[in-house]
Parts: structure tokens; sequence; C-alpha cells
């Protein structure tokens, strides 16, 4: 089943998400390798692709798990949260139905 993995960063979090960047990046590519991603990426603070320095507010990642409890021991060890980018995290099953197959 696919799970949401919902992300909200603490203020000013750039500097501390570009010091990880490459590790979080790197689960994810596992992820995408294993075919279990459906979509990740982060919410800019501004309108636009790169918001440059105003930075993001949150991240959203969809994946396929075998149980909450595997999504929620997965989004538990990101390196976001080690690194202190994240102030919250939420995890909750996700129904994909579009696009359909």
């Amino acid at each position: 089943m696919y799970y949401a993995i919902i992300s909200e960063d603490v203020e000013n979090s750039l500097e501390k998400r570009l010091s990880v960047r490459a590790d979080h990046i790197a689960r994810l590519q596992t992820l995408q390798d294993e075919g279990r991603l459906l979509v990740a990426g982060p919410h800019p603070n501004i309108d636009g692709e790169d918001p440059g320095p105003a930075g993001f507010s949150g991240s959203l990642i969809v994946a396929e798990f075998g149980s909450l409890e595997d999504a929620q021991s997965w989004a538990d060890t990101d390196p976001y949260i080690a690194a202190g980018v994240y102030e919250k995290v939420t995890v909750k099953p996700f129904k994909k139905v579009f696009p359909s197959a």
C-alpha cells in the first residue's frame, strides 16, 4: 500500500536541508530503484520552481511500504530529522486513484 509522508520544516531550514540533502536524496533513489516511489518533492516557500534563499516549508513523499509501521519507521530515520530540518512529520495511508494505469 502507498503511504503519504507529509513533513513540515522548522523556520529557516535551508542550510540544514542542504547539509544532508545528498543522504536524503539517496534514500529516495533507493525507493525509486525498487519501484516503490510514486512522488516526492519539497514545498517551496514562494510560488516558483527554485525558491532560492526563501527555501522550503516542507516535503511530500508518497511511496509503497508493507505497513503503516514500516512507513513510519522509514520516515523516522530520514536524515532531515537527524539534521533538525523537520518540525513535524505525519505518515498516513494513501489510496492512489488517478492517474489510472
